[in-house]
């Protein structure tokens, strides 16, 4: 799934092209798309019909367009992008993408429209209630999503207390949405080089200062890869206008085995973890130590055999 940098240059393409326009039809090509709309396809193309559409927002990974049609936005469009999921804007003329899902046709003459394409079909629209009160209309699906490091609102210091207080690693505490959002595996393994963190150190060992270095780090690399765009490994992951991002080329960890540390020099080794990889330079992030088992109290000596016989 795209993380924070993909999704957020993705949002700013579909605000420029998307936001504040009527919706006048709705095509859903392959119900798969819309699994995760409870109504359906047809349910799901009527009611959008007629909205008019607000500002595209965008919380950690997650990306969604609220309606502002009746001043306040009660529902929103939640897009999930899954592993291939494009949202491209395109000439109404252009010749329909071999895994389009589906078609948003506006009522301006603009003489663009917003196609959903997805070759896998893990991702999907769906629509859903927003949460009570929330300004930015988010859907209330997402309402666990915590505030991604970007966020001005972000939280430092409840971060650094969350961090100590579960028993956890540090990049399982980095994926953990409902902690810190938008960081995912590449971006993950790229902030913990730069802080020379091995994946597997305990939060709880973790001071505030080093919390904060980590932090910044994460902002650091993020900030980064959305000045070129982001990173795309193959096509599946492009802008709403069909361009590819360029951080591949600026990655210090990730998917650089056996390559050398741009630090040190060392090999760089890539491990299993959870279901994924992880990469690392065994030198400048080295594992955190085992804890030692503790030892049963020891028992006094027994008397040498010479003395229990003089006695």
């Amino acid at each position: 799934m795209p993380e924070l940098p993909e999704v957020e240059v993705v949002r700013r393409g579909l605000e420029r092209w998307v936001s504040g326009r009527t919706v006048a039809e709705v095509q859903v090509l392959h119900p798969r798309a819309v699994r995760r709309h409870l109504g359906g396809p047809e349910d799901f193309a009527a009611r959008l019909r007629g909205r008019r559409t607000g500002t595209v927002r965008r919380r950690g990974k997650y990306l969604w367009l609220p309606f502002d049609d009746d001043g306040a936005a009660a529902e929103s469009v939640l897009a999930h992008l899954g592993m291939s999921g494009q949202l491209l804007v395109q000439p109404a003329e252009a010749p329909d993408e071999k895994h389009l899902r589906i078609r948003v046709r506006f009522a301006d003459d603009a003489g663009t429209e917003l196609r959903f394409v997805d070759q896998r079909t893990f991702g999907g629209l769906s629509l859903h209630n927003t949460v009570p009160g929330d300004l930015e209309g988010r859907p209330d699906v997402i309402a666990h999503i915590a505030r991604d490091p970007l966020d001005p609102a972000f939280d430092e210091a409840a971060f650094h207390t969350a961090l100590r207080r579960r028993r956890t690693t540090i990049k399982r505490a980095l994926l953990d949405q409902s902690l810190i959002s938008g960081v995912g595996n590449i971006y993950a393994d790229e902030a913990l080089w730069r802080a020379r963190l091995h994946y597997d150190r305990p939060t709880a060992t973790l001071t505030r200062p080093r919390s904060a270095e980590l932090l910044g780090h994460v902002r650091e690399v993020m900030t980064a890869a959305l000045a070129v765009g982001g990173t795309s490994f193959d096509s599946l992951y492009v802008n709403v206008n069909g361009e590819s991002g360029y951080f591949e080329r600026s990655l210090d960890a990730y998917g650089r085995e056996d390559e050398p540390c741009r630090r040190c020099g060392t090999a760089l080794r890539r491990r299993p973890w959870m279901n994924r990889s992880s990469y690392f330079c065994p030198r400048c992030q080295r594992p955190p130590r085992p804890a030692t088992a503790a030892r049963p109290a020891s028992r006094p000596a027994a008397a040498p055999l010479s003395a229990r016989a003089a006695s």
